[in-house]
């Protein structure tokens, strides 16, 4: 049984991240240890490692990593319905008020991870380990901003703003599910990549589909104008759903809000059932979340690919058997 668990350690704001070796932490009742085949880097690791504010949800020292999949190793107490070697996903988001791993246990970021087994999802033997733990947060959270707030199904009129990592993915996730998908954004590779995954048009800005009627509008790149700018143009009565957070400051329109009755809600996180979701699309040959593989020793270098906008695809770390040894 393992003792150990290798991976990069946060121990505060402006400190760099640690690779470590260090002693697994008591199994609770209810959970379960994982090995950890794949992790999802996350944009919002780079801000732990800058913004103080993080330091409310993160207990240090702490290995870092919440975008996990992998095998269980060991059941913990009263635990049931799961066994040793079962490939799973785990949901990032708390469970009775325990934060998890990367937050209030060990994360992905290392060789051995645990979880509550409320929060585990079952991964088929047709999804990759790669693409189950990138299914579980930024999967998890377009899909729910998308399907679940948004309401987005098939034959919706649906407006994505911003192609980055999560964007991309609502925006596959909404043709998966045969909406007529419009994509605004600048970069002219973005577009080109909308029209290749089956967006039905694409353009610069969201305003450009005005006269299109568009049901539901999810922006993803919440710079504060782009909202405004969604609500000016879904049609009335229509939704906008805020995912982004570039600026929380939001320049409303009233006469939006009063006058076209459009409705602005924010949407954060998911479910254990988003992510089971997700897994289900991407077993059907629905959805591929794009990911770009690297080593469990280039995490440090990843986040700041990540902090400069370098990465095209999800960063997904992998093991290797003499990561473990």
């Amino acid at each position: 049984m393992a003792k150990f668990t290798r991976g990069w350690q946060f121990t505060g704001t402006n400190e760099p991240l640690t690779f470590v070796e260090k002693e697994l932490e008591p199994l609770e009742e209810g959970c379960v240890r994982v090995k950890v085949h794949n992790t999802g880097l996350c944009s919002s690791d780079v801000g732990a490692l800058h913004d103080p504010s993080w330091m409310a949800i993160i207990s240090v020292p702490r290995i870092l990593g919440h975008e996990v999949s992998g095998e269980i190793i060991e059941l913990g107490k009263n635990v049931e319905g799961w066994k040793i070697g079962e490939r799973v996903a785990i949901c990032p988001m708390a469970y009775n008020g325990v934060r998890g791993p990367g937050y209030g246990r060990d994360g992905g970021y290392g060789t051995i991870t645990s979880a509550h087994s409320e929060r585990l999802i079952r991964v088929p033997d047709n999804v990759s380990s790669d693409q189950a733990a990138a299914s579980t947060d930024a999967g998890m959270t377009s899909y729910h901003a998308v399907v679940v707030n948004g309401g987005v199904k098939k034959g919706t009129k649906v407006g994505i703003i911003g192609l980055g990592g999560l964007g991309t993915v609502g925006m596959d996730v909404a043709i998966s599910k045969d909406a007529e998908v419009y994509v605004a954004t600048r970069k002219e590779a973005a577009q080109k990549k909308a029209m290749e995954h089956g967006a039905f048009k694409v353009a610069a800005n969201i305003k450009d589909f005005k006269d299109d009627q568009l049901d539901v509008i999810v922006d993803f790149a919440g710079a504060g104008i782009t909202t405004r700018e969604a609500m000016g143009t879904v049609k009335p009565g229509g939704k906008v759903v805020l995912v982004g957070m570039h600026n929380l400051e939001i320049p409303v329109n009233g006469a939006d809000l009063i006058l076209r009755e459009v409705q602005l809600m924010g949407s954060h996180g998911g479910t254990s059932e988003d992510i089971a979701d997700v897994i289900q699309l991407i077993s059907e040959g629905k959805l591929k979340i794009g990911v770009e593989l690297i080593p469990l020793s280039a995490v440090a270098e990843g986040l700041k690919r990540l902090e400069k906008g370098e990465a095209d695809d999800r960063l997904v770390m992998y093991t290797t058997e003499d990561d473990f040894k």
